[in-house]
């Protein structure tokens, strides 16, 4: 996977600092345009408007396929060592470089992290404290699993 992420600008990754909670849930497209067009609707009428970092998957299999065990462990390997590099980040989790940064793309791709550059290094940052996962068990969370009778 190449890293297409645009680097952030300074002061967006200042307002990342500043949060602590990611809240990552499972709502169906349906779900999630009606909240991003509540939003916009509430912010043009000048309404307080929510501001909680929210990344949205459209299916628990989704989910559970990018938050595996192994990812979550990179995560907070990241937010307690803070490596330097993508290199020392693989030795930091004792494995692949090729491996830890295909994760890490993805994970910028998501807005999970966020690279600082520092000449050819490439310094992954958690800017969370706290990653809160909310699954609501409803028909329009667009879970493609079959339950088991």
């Amino acid at each position: 996977m190449n890293d297409t992420t645009p680097p952030l600008h300074p002061m967006e990754r200042e307002q990342l600092r500043a949060e602590s909670t990611l809240v990552v849930t499972v709502k169906s497209d349906d779900e999630f345009h009606d909240d991003v067009t509540n939003g916009i609707e509430a912010f043009e009428r000048g309404d307080e408007v929510n501001s909680t970092l929210t990344l949205s998957f459209t299916s628990y299999d989704d989910l559970m396929e990018t938050l595996t065990p192994r990812v979550l462990d990179l995560i907070e390997a990241i937010r307690q060592e803070e490596p330097s590099s993508i290199n020392e980040t693989a030795r930091v989790v004792d494995r692949d470089v090729k491996n830890v940064h295909e994760e890490l793309s993805q994970l910028a791709q998501l807005g999970i992290i966020f690279f600082e550059e520092d000449g050819q290094s490439k310094r992954p940052v958690v800017w969370f404290d706290e990653l809160v996962i909310n699954l609501p068990f409803t028909p329009e969370a667009g879970d493609t699993s079959t339950a088991a009778p």
